[in-house]
């Protein structure tokens, strides 16, 4: 039969060692002490100099991209600032409490009171009508519906992000003016004893059909980041839920919601900075008063973007001063709507990173 190789054999240096068929070739042991480094898909090993360099040199590349970011949010807040200035200086009433718009006047008088009522009034009744909307097909695309139909489905609510606002507006105006302007007059004469719908007319032009086309503009942004909160959802969550003998919908009100709860509530946030900063849209569909009233039929409202976009192109230096003024005033509350989800967001990445 042969002999069997013996293990009892010594290498040179004295380690046991393998005879026969099953010895090692000379020259093509490793030295325990031969260094290890990690390996390429070409067996070689990257230096550690290098791969460190690279490191610093993209971890650099990155802080210089925020710092950036930074640097052109302070650059166009000094820019508002600097051309506000003077016309701030020029006014004759009190910028923030006085409704009127007449910076073109010898003596200027306008505030910014009236305009951003309307920009946060029309902003808040989208987001009521959306949101309900947008989060019922979330929860359809992510646990109901097919993924045959979800996936067409939700392609085609994320274009509506791409339509141009002007295409919005212009289907408001000429569109849905007649039918928002049906449903104003039957709310008028039904519910008149409620002061957001009561007046005399003219009904149309009004906070209700702004508001409306406003809320069909932020309802893919806030779907399609509800959707992704809510397919995050652990599956142990969900499948304990069930195994306690929950309904789906009791599973999705116990566990999917709770866990996406910060989720909704910075897409709703961003949602609302989509809708405080649309102009064209709402400069077609209001009535372009500067009035503060809660009537949401009547003809009249008005927004800061769309006053800058209505009047900007008759406006002399103070009223050019006068509108960047305004816009310093958007600007800021869009500012702190951002910052404000984004610490929403934070805050639950600390929790998620506390639980792991």
């Amino acid at each position: 039969m042969g002999d069997i190789p013996s293990r009892s054999a010594t290498t040179p240096a004295g380690e046991p060692g393998v005879t026969g068929r099953h010895a090692r070739p000379a020259g093509t042991g490793v030295s325990p002490n031969a260094p290890a480094g990690p390996s390429l898909g070409g067996g070689g090993a990257l230096p550690t100099k290098k791969r460190f360099g690279m490191e610093a040199g993209f971890r650099g590349l990155s802080t210089a991209a925020g710092a950036m970011v930074l640097v052109i949010i302070v650059a166009i807040g000094f820019f508002l600032v600097s051309k506000a200035v003077p016309a701030l200086q020029a006014n004759t009433e009190n910028f923030l409490t006085y409704k009127a718009w007449f910076p073109n006047d010898a003596e200027p008088n306008f505030g910014i009171a009236a305009l951003a009522f309307g920009t946060v009034l029309s902003s808040v009744i989208a987001l009521i009508v959306a949101v309900p909307i947008a989060l019922g097909i979330a929860l359809f695309l992510s646990h109901y519906a097919p993924k045959r139909l979800a996936t067409p489905l939700g392609f085609v609510i994320d274009l509506l992000a791409a339509v141009p606002s002007v295409v919005f507006g212009l289907w408001g105006r000429d569109v849905f003016l007649n039918p928002v302007r049906d449903l104003s007059l039957w709310l008028n004469e039904y519910f008149s004893w409620i002061p957001i719908f009561g007046g005399d007319g003219p009904f149309g032009r009004s906070i209700l059909l702004g508001s409306l086309v406003l809320s069909i503009m932020v309802l893919p942004i806030v779907t399609s980041l509800s959707r992704e909160v809510f397919m995050q959802t652990p599956g142990m969550n969900e499948e304990a839920a069930l195994a306690l003998g929950a309904t789906k919908w009791e599973m999705i009100r116990t566990a999917v919601v709770p866990y996406g709860k910060p989720g909704i509530i910075a897409a709703i946030m961003l949602g609302l900075g989509r809708a405080l900063g649309e102009t064209i849209a709402l400069a077609l569909t209001l009535g372009i008063v500067f009035n503060i009233s809660f009537n949401l039929i009547e003809n009249g409202g008005n927004s800061i973007a769309a006053n800058i976009a209505n009047t900007f192109g008759e406006a002399n230096a103070t009223g050019r001063g006068a509108l960047i003024a305004s816009g310093l005033v958007l600007f800021a509350i869009t500012l702190v709507v951002n910052m404000a989800a984004r610490a929403i967001i934070y805050r639950r990445r600390e929790f998620r990173d506390s639980a792991a």
